[in-house]
């Protein structure tokens, strides 16, 4: 007797030759199983077995062999280009002999690079807060918005700016000059204007105005006595167009009405 012992059902091995039990897939050369006893059917003989067939297993490229690339191929050259010469490592990848996959992934990564490179983190990340900036709430009608705003003085305003952030508040102010926001400005529109305000009867206490709703169309010029209904912005902090820091409290406004 030759004792082989029991393999998966699953298995691909077999031996043609032999019997196989039909409970614990032993094979044996005998009628009965060495291992539980049990008398070999006629279907489970050798010769009467429908034979295993053979998984085939497929080769993943490159596996179990090696691939000889020249020196300008290699990674390590490929990255350097990348973070030199993005264009150089573009190309080198594109005409490598690895993978489409490798290819994609890379590529995606270095173009990444490159707009990085050229724009500026700062820009990018800026330009993507832009698209989700909602400053004032515009789920309300102009008479809801309005009704909500509580009326203050400058100086309060001045004084309480981060306590108000979020308050619905009404305030009348003359516009003493205006600046850009060049840390977040969009070609194409007043979105990140600022408005520096001071009280009608008092130029003591200045504060940022930001027109959120109105665009262009508002064009208010140093002198205007305006009533603005927003929303309270807290202290803002930022690079004017000629690198100059501005700060102050903030009113985001949604609504105005000139004074006549």
């Amino acid at each position: 007797m030759r004792y082989l012992g029991a393999f998966d059902e699953d298995s691909d091995i077999d031996r043609p030759d032999l019997n196989k039990c039909p409970k614990c897939s032993c094979y044996f050369e005998q009628d009965a199983c060495p291992i539980c006893g049990e008398v070999c059917p006629e279907e489970m003989r050798a010769g009467n077995r429908k034979a295993v067939k053979v998984k085939k297993r497929k080769r993943s490229a490159g596996r179990d062999r090696v691939v000889f690339v020249e020196w300008y191929y290699s990674w390590w050259f490929i990255l350097l280009m990348a973070f030199t010469v993005p264009i150089a490592a573009l190309i080198l990848l594109v005409t490598s002999p690895y993978s489409r996959k490798t290819k994609i992934t890379v590529c995606v990564i270095a173009a990444a690079w490159m707009l990085i490179s050229t724009i500026g983190l700062g820009s990018i990340i800026g330009g993507l807060g832009n698209l989700f900036d909602h400053p004032v709430d515009t789920s309300l009608s102009r008479e809801e918005y309005t009704e909500r705003c509580e009326k203050m003085t400058v100086e309060t305003f001045y004084r309480s700016a981060d306590d108000l952030e979020g308050d619905f508040i009404t305030l009348t102010v003359e516009i003493t000059d205006k600046t850009m926001d060049y840390d977040n400005y969009f070609e194409g529109g007043e979105y990140y204007y600022y408005y520096r305000c001071t009280a009608p009867d008092s130029s003591r206490f200045t504060i940022l105005v930001r027109d959120c709703l109105q665009g262009s169309s508002p064009n208010f010029a140093v002198g205007d006595v305006v009533t603005f209904y927003g929303e309270g912005g807290g202290t803002v902090e930022f690079n004017d167009a000629e690198y100059n820091i501005v700060s102050g409290p903030c009113l985001k406004v949604a609504y105005f009405e000139m004074a006549e």
